[in-house]
């Protein structure tokens, strides 16, 4: 018996809080892998490994506002 197409996958919202101003290039790369690059935008992303790598390497400039 084949399994359903439908899976409810997590998600992270995401929202920038600090500037990317005198950052190393590696960190504002990776504010843009995350889809942010300014000051209160939001971005709603999978919960995978890797998105939480990007989170964990940007922490300190990121907040995050709802998982679900």
């Amino acid at each position: 018996m084949a399994k359903s197409a439908v899976t409810t996958a997590k998600t992270i919202k995401l929202e920038q809080t600090g500037s990317a101003i005198r950052r190393h290039h590696s960190q504002r790369s990776t504010l843009i892998g995350l889809k942010l690059n300014k000051i209160g935008r939001t971005s709603e992303l999978p919960d995978t490994p890797a998105v939480r790598g990007m989170i964990l390497k940007v922490h300190h400039l990121v907040r995050i506002v709802d998982e679900k």
